[in-house]
């Protein structure tokens, strides 16, 4: 198994893991190929795939605002997960963000993916009580 950067040229691939992983919340515009093709653009070395035997069987977006990284999207096939390959993509990112100057993350999983709650746990994530998140789609199309 290897741990990549990743490009717009897997784009189809990791749509794909997407669409097949239960609790991702894609969205219309901003994960399509432009959307994640920008995202990539701007966050050139904070993004990577795990291939295995020519397959990419992992997947994990982050980017940062200079101060704070910011996971998305973290997926992994299911037939290849207890393999070590979640933490290896989330290790690739926090060492990535630490080459950056990034000194903090943060991400968002649906308090119903019990899975995804499970694996940031397990990953030693702490799980915020003292806010709320906020959201607005300016773009309704999204």
């Amino acid at each position: 198994m290897e741990i990549v950067e990743m490009r717009i040229s897997n784009y189809e691939d990791v749509f794909k893991l997407w669409t097949s992983t239960h609790g991702m919340g894609l969205r219309n515009l901003d994960d399509s190929k432009v959307g994640i093709d920008k995202f990539l653009r701007r966050n050139p070395t904070t993004n990577f795939i795990a291939e295995e035997d020519g397959k990419i069987v992992g997947s994990i977006l982050c980017g940062h605002d200079g101060r704070r990284g910011y996971i998305y999207h973290t997926a992994v096939d299911m037939r290849y997960r207890g393999k070590g390959i979640g933490k290896n993509l989330v290790n690739s990112v926090i060492n990535a963000l630490k080459r950056e100057g990034i000194n903090k993350a943060a991400l968002v999983v649906f308090t119903n993916n019990e899975v995804g709650n499970g694996f940031w746990r397990s990953m030693g994530w702490e799980k915020r009580e003292d806010l709320n998140y906020y959201n607005l789609s300016i773009i309704k199309e999204n």
